[in-house]
């Protein structure tokens, strides 16, 4: 009962003392946000009460922060940092994602006045190793980091003691530095032999277990090995709903991780009771307008869009919605993503009107906010040229002039949505020239969203030059040049960002490539040619079914 009591007071007080994390607010809303950890920003600060550490203030990455496992010596409580993968509003969800917030609570090593702290040299110089470790860390200096945390964990064992708690906080600081960088070979024998020691120390139903298990199912997850990942949030989350109580929030954030496993293993309607009462809990404990909160509804509304609940959806995103202008206003990139979401849906579900009005609002804040060739404007512009193309569609039968008027203006978004998306690809060129083996971080990321908007707007803008050869009812046998045109410029750039090795070749790149290459060969067989601009009828069949073959066996891979 007293360990109980003390894990959930130090819960608390230390929740009193962090502040949101948040992720980039440069990133589209529907941008592949995926559990990959993102380049350190070292903008954002917690402080934290001087019983808690030395009274110093730290520097913390908003992106991914570290699951600092420090001890408390005498109530002998370990306790992480609980961060949220941010997924993408597909089968993946990321993100992005997104952008998102995260949320972090770190527990420094408390002063011990009565001496049950034996001190000798190596149980200072760990003290000391650990803190200039993790100093490094969070400036994002990750080999310095690495030499402290090394040192860290030998002064542990030789000052502490082979199998001491100590030990395992060391082991667990340099495995989260080893997931950072991606060295996951290097991570997960730390993340286990820190599991092992604290469960000889206190045994396997520990709450410091359970947050180990925790961070490990954590780990697991950012590299998609699913099975793994829920295997170690399901005992995480049964250990600390016995000694935490199933209304504990931190209980409730290894519910809802869980339920992003069980949404990306196909299982939804697990994953949204899940979700659901992990929502449900924070709502109940005062949190219900906290980001926190906000990124588990955003995941909520995806099960639902997932699960063709449309409508389901739609309220939950007008709830979230209705909180951010509430907190936050138009002045922010936050609402502007919320609206956004909404728009969305509203368009998948035929409310055109509401869809125009929504996404144009954030278009007019975007511009207030950001670069007048920012990538968020160009993929807005793509929306509303979208929402405008459906316009067309419905107005062809009654109002061919109003419709050919829709038209007209979806082509002028998409020519800026293009130009826009060039931009950024140029300069992703320029970056990879320099650099010489490729570009990461925020540059890489801006590029791919860029192709996948060029490469949507250039399919878009070919049907849009089919739908207006249709409203005017021409009829010239070669009727679609312009269309034509646009699909072949969609296969050349892919081609072109291929062959410089500037994209991933992801499977949403791969998939709008592949439309493109199917609607111009639908063009061409229609017309009865067998090529265009070198390109012969037969190679783009043989392309397509390339290209289905790849996407196949990539969806085969993952699942």
């Amino acid at each position: 009962m007293f360990l109980r009591k003390a894990a959930v007071s130090l819960l608390r007080r230390v929740r009193l003392h962090s502040q949101p994390i948040s992720t980039s607010a440069s990133r589209p809303p529907n941008a592949l946000a995926t559990a990959t950890p993102l380049p350190f920003s070292l903008s954002g600060k917690i402080k934290f009460p001087y019983q808690f550490g030395y009274g110093s203030s730290w520097n913390t990455t908003r992106a991914d922060p570290p699951t600092w496992i420090i001890l408390s010596i005498q109530a002998a409580i370990i306790l992480g940092l609980n961060v949220h993968p941010v997924f993408a509003d597909d089968g993946s969800i990321q993100t992005n994602t997104e952008n998102d917030v995260q949320d972090a609570n770190i527990v420094g090593l408390r002063k011990i006045e009565d001496g049950s702290l034996i001190s000798n040299v190596h149980t200072s110089k760990w003290r000391i190793f650990t803190d200039k470790g993790r100093d490094y860390f969070l400036q994002g200096k990750l080999e310095e980091a690495e030499k402290f945390f090394l040192s860290a964990i030998q002064e542990a064992k030789e000052g502490f003691g082979e199998r001491d708690a100590h030990v395992a906080s060391a082991c667990n600081n340099l495995a989260e530095l080893y997931r950072i960088r991606k060295a996951f070979g290097k991570a997960e024998p730390l993340y286990l032999e820190a599991i092992s020691i604290l469960e000889e120390a206190f045994g396997s139903e520990d709450i410091r277990v359970g947050v180990a298990l925790h961070n490990l199912g954590k780990f697991y997850l950012v590299q998609r090995k699913l099975e793994e990942a829920r295997m170690f949030y399901e005992r995480a989350l049964k250990i600390k709903g016995r000694v935490l109580g199933s209304g504990n929030v931190d209980y409730a954030d290894t519910m809802y991780h869980l339920g992003t496993v069980l949404f990306l293993q196909g299982r939804l309607n697990d994953s949204e009771v899940l979700i659901q009462d992990s929502s449900r809990i924070l709502e109940e404990s005062g949190q219900g307008e906290s980001m926190a909160c906000i990124r588990r509804l955003r995941y909520l509304a995806q099960i639902y869009k997932k699960s063709n609940r449309i409508s389901e959806a739609e309220n939950i995103q007008r709830k979230i919605l209705h909180i951010m202008e509430l907190s936050k206003g138009w002045n922010s990139l936050d609402t502007v993503v919320a609206a956004e979401g909404l728009g969305l849906t509203l368009q998948s579900s035929g409310n055109l009107k509401e869809a125009q009005e929504l996404l144009e609002r954030c278009l007019d804040a975007r511009k207030t906010l950001l670069p007048e060739d920012h990538i968020q404007i160009g993929t807005n512009m793509l929306h509303i040229a979208r929402v405008a193309m459906l316009n067309s569609n419905q107005l062809r039968r009654t109002h061919a002039s109003d419709a050919i008027a829709e038209l007209d203006k979806a082509k002028g978004l998409l020519n800026n949505a293009i130009r826009i998306a060039w931009q950024v690809i140029n300069k992703l060129k320029t970056q990879s020239k320099k650099q010489g083996d490729g570009v990461s971080g925020e540059t890489g990321r801006d590029g791919h969203v860029a192709l996948i908007m060029l490469l949507k707007s250039l399919d878009a803008l070919g049907l849009l030059e089919i739908n207006r050869q249709e409203l005017q009812d021409s009829r010239e046998k070669s009727s679609t040049p312009e269309a034509k045109n646009a699909h072949f410029e969609c296969i050349s750039a892919y081609k072109e960002l291929a062959t410089a090795k500037l994209i991933s070749g992801s499977a949403e790149a791969k998939a709008e490539y592949l439309s493109c290459v199917k609607h111009l060969s639908s063009l061409l067989e229609a017309e009865g040619a067998t090529q265009y601009r070198g390109t012969t009828l037969q190679e783009l069949k043989d392309e397509v079914r390339r290209v289905e073959h790849d996407i196949s066996q990539s969806r085969r891979r993952k699942g």
